[in-house]
């Protein structure tokens, strides 16, 4: 299956483009969030972080803080909201990786990304549970 996104790296479909490299391509988001929310997409196509090699990975992330630069330099600010939804589950919608970067300045009105989810519980952390998963993941990692 050939996602949207593979298709605007093919010319197929416009793109409002904002920087790119060798390994990734960076684009203004057709229905922003806010003023300047860019796309920053690997050229290959893949779903999850995971599937990239490191080199693409660490590309991706060049990517990102290049279009943090030129972001910060046309909406004079030094602060972005950076998201990554990876999988369907965790709210992606083209099966695609992208991260979303989306410049942040006083008073523009947008939240936390932590803003989505539920409140913090309250009260003493569970150190009993944690100590537990910890344990669980340490068997995984070997």
């Amino acid at each position: 299956m050939v996602t949207l996104f593979e298709r605007i790296l093919a010319g197929e479909i416009p793109s409002h483009r904002v920087a790119e490299g060798e390994h990734w391509y960076a684009f203004l988001d057709i229905f922003p969030r806010r003023e300047g929310h860019t796309l920053v997409i690997p050229r290959r196509g893949v779903q999850r972080l995971s599937e990239l090699n490191s080199q693409e990975r660490a590309a991706l992330m060049d990517g990102v803080t290049e279009v943090q630069r030129v972001l910060g330099r046309h909406f004079s600010t030094t602060d972005f909201t950076v998201c990554i939804h990876d999988g369907p589950l965790a709210g992606q919608e083209v099966p695609h990786v992208h991260i979303h970067i989306l410049p942040r300045n006083k008073g523009d009105g947008g939240g936390t990304l932590m803003s989505m989810w539920p409140p913090r519980p309250q009260g003493e952390p569970n150190h009993e549970q944690l100590a537990t998963l910890s344990s669980a993941l340490h068997g995984v990692e070997e």
